[in-house]
């Protein structure tokens, strides 16, 4: 496994625009971030800035958000080359995914480009508009992001990587990965739970450290995840997503409280009021 953190020189400024001011250089630590090529055959498929560490399984996380993934029989051949490539041979008839030229940031994902509509038609045959019953109670939503921060060791000693966790209904931690890009973390999660048999991973609940942008959504709809929660604000785009998709949405989980943006039904709460 790769390294997540590396000692860099810094200089710390105390009590600047002050007479007492001081500027003490001493070493930092900082998230790594390095690119990742994912190829199949001599074609390389995407390219993403990662922090290393768990690359195969943000490759086969990748796969899954493609939609050229679904279960491990899909996957023929998935190994290391070096520190910065991982080689991918497909089993036969599963197409290679249209490639991503051109090396993106850790901020932005591989796949924003897709449609709701591509989505929608690459998902899983396994729709979760048909799981409508409570999922998760309200009160185990909101111990999430605590247990999900626990979790945390390298942003503990850089304050710079994201996180994404997989979670039984009942609160317990599955799979937490690190990342500079939100989106890499949720596709090494994914990764891992194709990994372990788990796709789709239709009794679980993911959490994540940010915001839920689109790619993020669509990575749970691919997966088969019934329920993404985040920190943070969603977009309107991963909004209409999710409620397209069946997938429930609930951001600004913080504290004891949440927003629940589309299919709310599968959030057992004990009293509900409109107003």
């Amino acid at each position: 496994m790769g390294h997540l953190v590396d000692r860099r020189p810094v200089v710390r400024v105390r009590g600047a625009g002050g007479p007492g001011a001081t500027a003490i250089t001493r070493p930092d630590s900082l998230a790594v971030e390095a690119p990742l090529t994912i190829k199949a055959g001599d074609t390389t498929i995407a390219t993403t800035m990662r922090t290393p560490g768990h690359d195969l399984e943000l490759a086969l996380g990748w796969l899954v958000a493609e939609g050229a993934a679904h279960a491990s029989a899909d996957i023929t051949e998935l190994t290391s080359c070096d520190t910065d490539t991982v080689q991918v041979r497909l089993a036969p008839g599963v197409p290679v995914p249209q490639a991503r030229l051109g090396a993106t940031s850790s901020a932005c994902g591989v796949c924003g480009s897709d449609s709701i509509a591509e989505v929608l038609n690459r998902r899983p045959l396994l729709s979760m508009k048909d799981v409508v019953e409570p999922l998760v109670d309200a009160g185990t939503l909101v111990s999430l992001p605590g247990k999900l921060r626990e979790a945390q060791r390298a942003f503990d000693r850089t304050g710079g990587l994201h996180a994404a966790g997989l979670f039984t209904p009942e609160g317990e931690l599955l799979c937490v990965r690190e990342d500079v890009g939100r989106h890499n973390a949720v596709d090494k999660v994914v990764g891992w739970a194709l990994t372990h048999g788990l796709l789709p991973a239709s009794n679980t609940v993911l959490q994540v450290s940010g915001r839920a942008s689109f790619e993020l959504t669509q990575k749970a709809t691919m997966a088969g995840i019934p329920l993404l929660s985040a920190v943070s604000a969603p977009s309107t785009l991963a909004v209409d997503l999710a409620e397209e998709a069946g997938l429930t949405l609930a951001g600004f989980v913080r504290g004891d409280s949440m927003n629940l943006y589309a299919h709310p039904e599968r959030v057992r709460v004990e009293a509900a009021v409109s107003v």
